[in-house]
């Protein structure tokens, strides 16, 4: 069974960092893209970010090019976003993601709150 357990979130002011991690297992991690996607309060899902298999290979969203930072530890099994410069507009829960035989796999987020 996939299981992902999103962590790192919490509450943090404007210009504030956090790190997030998504520890899986389940699969066999380093044959997966990975995603991040987020949920502002009362909105529907955004994407945020994505790595490709190896890691050599990263895509952001507009919104956060420059301040979030996608990774993994294949060697852990782990996908990390090292989030820089919060905005308040950067609240929202967010989720690591995979697609596993053509069905997507996410855990239970993980809350950031930015702000004053």
């Amino acid at each position: 069974q996939v299981q992902l357990v999103e962590s790192g979130g919490g509450l943090v002011q404007p210009g504030g960092s956090l790190r997030l991690a998504c520890p899986a297992s389940g699969l066999t991690f380093s044959s997966y893209m990975m995603h991040w996607v987020r949920q502002p309060p009362g909105k529907g899902l955004e994407w945020v970010s994505s790595i490709n298999r190896g890691g050599g290979t990263t895509y952001y969203t507009d919104s956060v090019k420059g301040r979030f930072t996608i990774s993994r530890d294949n060697a852990k099994n782990t996908l990390y976003l090292q989030m820089n410069n919060l905005k308040p507009d950067d609240t929202a829960l967010y989720y690591c993601l995979t697609f596993v035989e053509w069905a997507g796999r996410w855990g239970q987020g993980t809350q950031v709150t930015v702000s004053s």
